[in-house]
């Protein structure tokens, strides 16, 4: 279809495409759904081949958040049965990351439940980072610990963190009816923040809430223009005993447009698929494949992902390949631009000037639902440990398809059992 044609032509010159054709992309029928995968893959591939990025979640600090984000089982006043428990020692959280470093995670994403971070809490962080980097070499670390404050991002990098993530997770005119304990523009600062400090942004959404067409190509507009480096794409799952626990939105086909979406709008950045792809994608993740060139592997934050062997499976099976620690994820034009903008010492080799660079020009992200629910992939979209059958009817309420995690980091049973 013309629609089609025009998106991969700006998808391949790094072109924005107009709000009209991200919104037709998601109005397409499941007739025309493999022509748009196949649209999206032609743009993925220009960009990262075949390669599929893994990263690893480590749960530093679990739940008792004081935000009240609907979405988050971390929340204030969440009934969802988590674990709970304060800082990982560092020497506990590198074991943790070494279980994803040896099934081929390339990032280690730290999260942390809170608001925010005390200097002290950036201290302790950074004495993990230091762990984590002295047992596994070339190993990428993804800080993600709430709304920073002034000179907080200088001090994670300074500590060796490669990347700090905080999420949107939605459109600044519905951030509210999410959120009241902090604003959209809080989460906008954090992730302006980590970017001037030359950290590599991660910063993504979170779909299924309720929200509308317009409100995602909103905020993967904002995704754009803030310069991403990385978009962590999540899929809710209504944990029981949060707001949002009726919320069930989503089909595989919703989910594999709006991967597409976000490719054609950020189409030379690190699209990845995060939370909740195990149960909102089901049967059709590798086809996902063709579009995100980024999953988590294993667990999650307070929820079992698909069994880390599972994904590498997956991943062969679907043609594709996991990508090697000595590899750039980005494109060199990104990873060029980004170290030219770095301060002195440089930037993490995979990251790049955002997605926000249009045709002909390099133009020159789990408590409080800030540490939990701006995470790696985050408590936004906890993945279940099996498919889920068939779609819930509505208001139906499927608390049976959400496997709380109760293994890894923080418990005596080792992760991806």
């Amino acid at each position: 279809m013309d629609l089609l044609n025009t998106l991969v032509e700006k998808g391949l010159r790094r072109e924005l495409p107009t709000r009209e054709e991200a919104l037709a992309v998601l109005a397409t029928s499941d007739d025309e759904l493999l022509d748009v995968v196949a649209a999206a893959g032609k743009v993925r591939r220009q960009w990262f081949g075949r390669r599929v990025k893994l990263n690893y979640l480590v749960n530093l600090k679990s739940g008792l958040c004081p935000e009240d984000c609907s979405y988050c089982s971390q929340r204030l006043g969440s009934k969802a049965e988590i674990l709970k428990y304060t800082w990982l020692k560092p020497d506990e959280a590198s074991k943790a990351a070494a279980a994803g470093v040896a099934g081929g995670a390339k990032r280690v994403c730290l999260v942390a439940s809170g608001r925010g971070p005390t200097d002290r809490d950036v201290a302790r962080v950074g004495e993990t980072i230091a762990a984590i980097k002295e047992q596994n070499e070339g190993v990428e670390v993804c800080a993600c610990l709430g709304l920073l404050a002034e000179g907080q991002a200088e001090k994670l990098r300074e500590a060796g963190a490669d990347a700090y993530n905080h999420n949107l997770n939605t459109s600044e005119a519905t951030y509210g009816q999410i959120t009241k304990t902090h604003t959209y523009a809080d989460r906008v600062d954090t992730v302006q923040k980590a970017h001037a400090a030359g950290l590599s942004a991660c910063s993504g959404l979170i779909a299924g809430m309720g929200e509308s067409d317009e409100d995602l190509v909103d905020v993967v507009y904002s995704l754009r223009e803030l310069d991403s480096d990385s978009v962590p794409v999540n899929f809710l799952i209504p944990f029981e005993g949060t707001p949002l626990a009726k919320e069930w939105n989503l089909t595989p086909q919703r989910c594999l447009r709006i991967l597409a979406m976000v490719r054609f709008v950020c189409p030379d950045v690190e699209v990845r698929i995060a939370g909740g792809r195990e149960v909102h994608l089901r049967s059709m993740q590798p086809l996902a494949l063709n579009i995100a060139n980024s999953i988590f592997l294993g667990d999650y934050l307070t929820s079992e992902g698909q069994a880390g062997q599972a994904d590498l499976d997956m991943i062969a099976d679907a043609g594709f390949e996991v990508e090697g620690a000595g590899t750039t994820t980005l494109p060199a034009h990104r990873a060029d631009a980004a170290a030219a903008a770095a301060p002195a010492g440089g930037m993490c080799g995979s990251s790049a000037g955002g997605c926000g660079s249009a045709a002909g020009a390099d133009a020159g992200a789990d408590a409080g639902a800030h540490g939990c629910g701006s995470a790696c992939g985050g408590c936004s979209g906890h993945a279940a440990q099996a498919p889920a059958p068939a779609q819930a009817e509505a208001g139906e309420v499927r608390s049976d398809l959400v496997a709380v995690r109760r293994r890894g980091a923080g418990t005596d049973i080792a992760p991806n059992a």
